[in-house]
């Protein structure tokens, strides 16, 4: 299952959430804590979100729009 490591107010992460459920993406949601987010960077090697953590392809990628492509070429 796929893992979307984010922020609920962030507007990217939004966009993401919303891609995911058009293409009927099953995903967990993992929140980040805005004070914390060492998770993330461990993960990632970076503090932003979103983060797509996709176990099936091996894949972990940041970036809102990378990751709405991404989903579109491997789920769309």
């Amino acid at each position: 299952m796929l893992e979307l490591y984010q922020f609920e107010s962030c507007p990217y992460c939004s966009k993401v959430r919303k891609k995911l459920t058009e293409l009927g993406v099953d995903v967990k949601l993992r929140q980040v804590d805005k004070n914390d987010r060492s998770r993330v960077e461990e993960i990632s090697g970076q503090t932003n979100v979103p983060v797509l953590v996709d176990p099936n392809t091996d894949t972990t990628m940041p970036e809102s729009d990378d990751i709405v492509d991404y989903l579109e070429e491997h789920y769309g």
